[in-house]
């Protein structure tokens, strides 16, 4: 049966940098971690095995550590630029570069200016694409543990044989959120977003709006923490959200002659409710991938 070949690309995955700026006693640390995706004229070494057009994975690598040096790393989103536009430009069988990178956090510990323990909150993505001309900057981040420990209810949801769960009308509503969202930029002759402010303005309106939302639902939190996003920020278009429910069961302490008036819960590790959406500017089309 005859065959032919489809989308494919290739590079090397999860490369960890780290770069120190020493500014006299005081250091300033970015801990990276680089995955480079390429492709465009790669039909032959597919077909026969001709390494020709191939850029070895290694050097993508390599030329990661070299612009940390060369470039420094401003954010995640401008390192991840550098690489995009250097590996379309540079070489001309790659046509489409998708760089992914994940930033962990340190925060310096009081004292000497070269001392840092890991944050233990969230982890900040970033998607960057380059096929050439245009541009598709994809942030995000991901672990960022919330809880509200009231103003959230759920009742009145349909029931048949198998429905078990009780109706709650004042519930431990918690999740780990996963969030990516679309920047308007393009490139062309736009300006650059300040990507560092940026990440700061998202996040606080996340946790602003999951804080602030008398919740009837995990969706009617996930829509008004997109929209808070969208609405509050000009240059981003779409925000794609992914909400596991980290559910808290009030525990039955009659049997020990107790009353539990919401006070005592067991925090369940699985399974869980994953609740999932995408919100969208006015006139925007979606383009984040539901899947990864």
């Amino acid at each position: 049966m005859p065959t032919h070949l489809g989308q494919n690309q290739y590079g090397k995955a999860e490369t960890r940098v780290v770069r120190v700026v020493r500014d006299g006693a005081t250091h300033h640390l970015k801990d990276l971690n680089v995955s480079v995706a390429l492709s465009g004229d790669m039909d032959e070494v597919h077909y026969s095995g001709s390494n020709a057009n191939v850029l070895p994975t290694d050097t993508t690598k390599n030329t990661v550590f070299a612009f940390a040096k060369e470039h420094g790393i401003e954010s995640p989103e401008a390192f991840a630029v550098h690489l995009a536009r250097h590996f379309v430009t540079g070489q001309e069988p790659i046509k489409r570069a998708r760089i992914r990178v994940e930033q962990y956090g340190w925060e310096r510990i009081g004292g000497p200016g070269h001392s840092f323990v890991r944050t233990g909150q969230e982890t900040r993505t970033t998607e960057v694409t380059f096929d050439g001309e245009r541009w598709q900057v994809i942030s995000g981040l991901k672990d960022l543990v919330v809880l509200n420990s009231t103003d959230s209810e759920f009742w009145g949801y349909v029931k048949d044989p198998y429905t078990t769960l009780k109706e709650a009308y004042d519930r431990i509503l918690a999740t780990e959120v996963t969030a990516r969202w679309r920047f308007a930029w393009t490139g062309d002759e736009q300006p650059v977003p300040a990507w560092e402010a940026s990440y700061e303005e998202v996040r606080g309106h996340l946790l602003a709006a999951f804080a602030q939302t008398y919740s009837l639902s995990l969706q009617q939190t996930l829509y008004a923490m997109g929209s808070r996003v969208v609405e509050g920020c000009d240059g981003i278009d779409e925000v794609r959200l992914s909400l596991p429910n980290k559910h808290h069961f009030l525990v039955d302490l009659q049997p020990f002659g107790l009353k539990n008036d919401n006070e005592v819960y067991f925090a369940a590790d699985r399974p869980y409710g994953l609740i999932e959406g995408t919100v969208l500017r006015d006139g925007a089309e979606a383009a984040i991938p539901v899947t990864d």
